[in-house]
């Protein structure tokens, strides 16, 4: 059967494109990575994903789910091409229980939607990434993902209770609780968050929720070593502080930035973030000052501190606005995401910082050093000129180096982003144990290799020949 027609007869005509310019659109994410699928479905009910993917796994046609292609990695683009669903329009929130604080949404709600309908309650779904604004619930558990308060309140995985999976032959499963704790069988709700669309499709989530801090003080630190704004991350974590949020921004972050946004910050090597939040003001002015007190042991020095909520926009508007700054910082030059969210121990953070700097200049191109310090998590940057074949090669050993380099210290490939392509090469050297483990259940679950293939431990071992590249490469 044609798979068009047979997808017309189970979405309806107005749910199934196939026009040249949608399969472009959806033929990549924020990756550095393409490819064109060859059919777009829109679901709305869980019995259409049932029956797409029961036709899909009996004619061996790969399906991979999207949310918002926020993922930067290379999560949803599709190598083999076959079927993209696209699980935006099954954006309803279902149910919110404050009396049992948890709430049930579809897998295609927004981030930002969901605590928006929070919000009025009192309450907070509190691991929203940066990319809140458009991505999807779906896809933050697909991924595991966290965001600048995940030093306090965690990850996606701490929060999802439950969850309703379509499996790659059709079957629905109910997984997980609605309850806080739960000993009743294997708990592979937690397997499949951040299984990256490999092992099932999630089509519903029960995720628990917090009550939103009363109170929530942010200030601004600044330092002329990057290596004491290392030290002092380590010193915050080590005495028993809870920061709610400890953000880096280094010298080539804080350039960028102003070069975009005119924001006048100081062109140190380091600016440090850091906020406390609670129920109790005293409480909050004791994490405040203590966080002070540390800032100054390391020769750092704190220039704004506010409780007010305008304040705050203006000292965290620098960091707001970094990503999209960062491909201002020279004319010419791209931000790309590869090694971009390695996680290494609080010991060796300021290591890390300087350790990206040597391998940038080593192989010629620029890295900025930046992100979630507070829960370990090292963000970077390549910024280089995308046309020239020459710069995406020495990109190429950068990232090998990197990661060598956060392997060598105990540290993990990606604390926030996932794996899928981008990083894959690095990540299957550093677990090689682990991967017959991976496919063992890959096999269990999807015997035909359907869903999401050559993601993870099989995806290909070079990712810059992986795919298409997005950009135009001079020959």
């Amino acid at each position: 059967m044609d798979i068009k027609k047979a997808l017309i007869g189970i979405f309806g005509k107005e749910n199934v494109r196939d026009e040249p310019a949608e399969l472009y659109v959806y033929s990549a994410d924020a990756s550095v990575h393409q490819s064109l699928p060859n059919i777009i479905v829109r679901p709305e009910t869980v019995e259409q994903i049932q029956k797409v993917m029961e036709y899909a796994n009996n004619e061996l046609i790969p399906v991979v789910a999207r949310g918002a292609g926020s993922g930067m990695s290379g999560h949803v683009v599709p190598i083999d091409g076959g079927i993209v669903l696209d699980m935006k329009g099954m954006n309803h929130i279902l149910e919110i229980r404050c009396e049992d604080m948890y709430c049930r949404v579809e897998s295609g709600v927004v981030d930002d939607d969901l605590n928006r309908a929070l919000k009025p309650y009192g309450m907070v779904y509190p691991p929203s990434p940066a990319s809140s604004r458009i991505a999807t619930i779906g896809g933050e558990i697909g991924n595991n993902a966290s965001g600048i308060r995940s030093v306090k309140y965690g990850a996606t995985r701490d929060y999802v209770l439950g969850m309703k999976a379509v499996l790659a032959n059709g079957d629905v499963v109910n997984l997980g609780a609605k309850t806080r704790v739960e000993a009743a069988g294997y708990q592979i709700h937690r397997l499949i968050v951040g299984s990256e669309g490999t092992l099932a499709i999630i089509v519903e989530a029960t995720m628990k929720f917090i009550p939103l801090p009363k109170f929530r003080c942010l200030g601004m630190a600044i330092f002329e070593k990057l290596e004491d704004a290392g030290d002092t991350i380590a010193d915050i974590i080590g005495s028993g502080s809870e920061p709610s949020m400890l953000e880096l921004m280094d010298d080539i972050a804080i350039k960028a930035v102003n070069t975009a946004s005119k924001l006048g910050l100081p062109e140190v090597e380091a600016i440090l973030l850091f906020e406390a939040d609670g129920k109790v003001k005293e409480a909050v002015d004791y994490e405040m000052q203590g966080m002070k007190a540390i800032f100054e042991k390391h020769n750092g020095k704190v220039t704004d501190m506010s409780y007010d909520a305008k304040e705050r926009t203006k000292i965290y508007a620098g960091r707001k606005k970094l990503f999209p700054s960062l491909s201002r910082y020279k004319e010419g030059f791209a931000c790309t995401s590869l090694a971009d969210d390695m996680a290494v121990p609080y010991s060796k953070m300021a290591e890390c910082a300087r350790k990206i700097h040597e391998i940038a200049k080593k192989n010629g191109v620029i890295m900025t050093a930046y992100g979630h310090c507070g829960s370990g998590v090292m963000h970077t940057k390549i910024l280089m000129d995308p046309t020239r074949k020459e710069q995406w090669e020495a990109a190429k050993r950068a990232v090998e180096e990197v990661y060598d380099y956060v392997d060598s210290v105990g540290g993990i490939t990606s604390g926030e982003h996932g794996i899928a392509l981008s990083k894959a090469p690095s990540w299957k050297k550093a677990r090689k144990d682990l991967l017959p483990v991976m496919s063992k259940i890959k096999r269990a679950l999807d015997p035909n290799n359907i869903l999401n293939p050559h993601k993870l431990m099989d995806a290909p071992d070079d990712w810059l020949t992986a795919t298409p590249l997005r950009y135009k490469v001079k020959v």
